[in-house]
C-alpha cells in the first residue's frame, strides 16, 4: 500500500511539472489569432480574424488588422521619360531654276534634245530630299513671230518638260502643272536692236527663250 501511493505520486510530480512548463511556453508565445488547423488564421464568414484572449493591438497583422499598422511607405516612381520630339518637316521657299529653251530644244521646236533631258537630270538630283507638293513648268519665247504662235509654242516646251519629267523621271502627273507666257516678261528687255529675224538678233534674245521650273514643296 505504501509503494502504490509513493508511485502515484513519483507519476503526479511528473507530469505536474510538465504541464506547467507548456503553460509557461504558451504564456511566453501566446496566439493572437485563432489558426484553422491548417497553419492559417481562422476567419469568420464575414472574413474576419478570430482573435485569441491573447490578443493585443502590438499583435496586429496586415492580413487580419492593417488599419491598425503603419501603411508602407509607397516608393515615388519615376516619371517616364518624355518621347523624343518629332522633327517637323522643313517648309521651303518655293525653288526655282530657269533652264534655256536653247539647251532644251532646237531653235522654233518643242522637242527636247540630248541636252536637254540631260539638264533635266540634273535638275532632278538636285531636288533629292524634297516631297513635292506642286511642280509648274512655266515656258517662254522671245519677241521673233506672232504673239499666238509664241504662245502655242511656250505651252508645248512647257508640256515636252512635264512629259519628261513625268514618264522618265516618275514624278507623279497630277503634282505637274505647265503654263505658257509666250513672249511675256522678257529677261534682255530692250538691250537687243532690231526686229529682223537675225542671227545676231536670234543670238541676243536667247536668255528670253526659257522655261522656268518652280518646285513647292518641304524638304525631309
Amino acid at each position: 500500500m505504501k509503494n502504490t501511493v509513493m508511485k502515484k505520486f513519483l507519476l503526479g510530480a511528473v507530469v505536474l511539472p510538465v504541464l506547467f512548463s507548456g503553460a509557461a511556453v504558451a504564456a511566453e508565445q501566446p496566439e493572437g489569432y485563432a489558426s484553422d488547423g491548417r497553419g492559417g488564421v481562422a476567419k469568420d464568414s464575414s472574413g474576419d480574424c478570430w482573435r485569441t484572449g491573447y490578443w493585443t493591438p502590438a499583435m496586429a497583422t496586415y492580413e487580419c488588422d492593417p488599419d491598425l499598422l503603419p501603411k508602407p511607405e509607397k516608393k515615388a516612381e519615376m516619371p517616364a521619360p518624355a518621347p523624343a520630339p518629332v522633327p517637323a518637316p522643313v517648309v521651303t521657299e518655293p525653288a526655282k531654276v530657269t533652264l534655256h529653251a536653247d539647251e532644251l530644244f532646237d531653235f522654233d521646236k518643242a522637242i527636247l534634245k540630248p541636252g536637254g533631258k540631260q539638264a533635266l537630270d540634273d535638275l532632278v538630283s538636285q531636288l533629292q530630299g524634297f516631297k513635292y507638293d506642286t511642280i509648274v513648268t512655266i515656258g517662254y519665247t522671245d519677241r521673233i513671230g506672232s504673239d499666238a504662235y509664241n504662245k502655242k509654242l511656250s505651252v508645248r516646251r512647257a508640256e515636252a518638260v512635264k512629259s519628261y519629267l513625268v514618264k522618265d523621271k516618275g514624278i507623279d502627273a497630277d503634282k505637274v502643272f505647265t503654263d505658257g507666257k509666250g513672249k511675256a516678261n522678257p529677261v534682255t528687255g530692250d538691250t537687243c536692236k532690231g526686229t529682223k529675224k537675225t542671227k545676231a538678233l536670234i543670238a541676243c534674245l536667247a536668255p528670253d527663250r526659257r522655261v522656268e521650273v518652280e518646285v513647292a514643296g518641304t524638304r525631309e
